[in-house]
């Protein structure tokens, strides 16, 4: 824990959420919990890899409303437990808790579908407060819309997207991102206004956005490696194409 943090002050929950903690420190794993809990959130708490790994396996879709997975794990470790879970729970956020100033570690743990990461050590109210970005689904402003371009249809209100009609398989931040870039096609943001619009931070790595663009394109390219919809736009950022 960064030292000094206070006890946060309760924020506007845009809704009342399950958290499964899976923390091999106690102390950590206590006070996560406690701050999650002071703001209104329902919390489990579970410290192996391995158990945790079967605990998800074993639960339902809407059982848990979001994890928060330590990298460094006894049993299995966080970057193989959120591996198996994108492939049965896609849609499920994952925050992970990364060691200070450990890039390799972040870019990991984005690769395999994290939505956000903290690093230790990490105020609590700054925990809360990525809880509460990542389960507000970072939705387009504005009423729901059917967005068109390409190949591609994005339903902000279903959260739903595809490409002719195969549904895709994307991350809340995933589809977050293709649903910011797909309602401002030919438009070229910077991976600073990315961060802001689709993340909710002015701060931050901005590896981050990097990495989710990566995955997008896996997702929606024909050909990952020359890329048709998400152009790199050099020296700027990235604009969205094919409308």
């Amino acid at each position: 824990m960064a030292p000094g943090s206070s006890g946060p002050r309760r924020p506007r929950l845009c809704r009342v959420a399950t958290v499964l903690v899976v923390e091999d420190d106690p102390t950590v794993a206590e006070v996560v919990t406690s701050y999650l809990e002071r703001v209104g959130h329902r919390t489990k708490a579970i410290n192996d890899g391995l158990a945790a790994a079967r605990l998800l396996a074993e639960m339902s879709p809407g059982e848990i409303d979001l994890v928060i997975l330590d990298l460094m794990l006894p049993g299995l470790d966080g970057i193989e437990i959120c591996r198996r879970l994108r492939q049965s729970q896609p849609n499920l956020p994952v925050i992970m808790l990364t060691a200070l100033g450990q890039e390799d570690d972040r870019i990991a743990g984005l690769e395999v579908g994290a939505d956000d990461y903290v690093t230790k050590p990490f105020s609590p109210r700054e925990l809360v407060l990525r809880v509460e970005s990542v389960l507000r689904r970072g939705a387009p402003a504005g009423p729901p819309r059917v967005l068109k371009v390409g190949p591609l249809t994005l339903d902000t209100a279903a959260r739903r997207a595809c490409k002719g009609d195969v549904e895709l398989n994307l991350t809340v931040r995933e589809l977050d991102l293709l649903a910011y870039l797909m309602a401002h096609p030919g438009t070229a943001f910077t991976r600073t206004q990315l961060m802001s619009a689709v993340w909710g931070w002015t701060f931050g790595d901005q590896s981050t956005v990097t990495v989710h663009v990566r995955r997008v394109r896996e997702k929606i390219e024909d050909d990952p490696r020359d890329p048709q919809l998400i152009q790199t736009v050099w020296g700027v950022g990235y604009r969205m194409d094919g409308a």
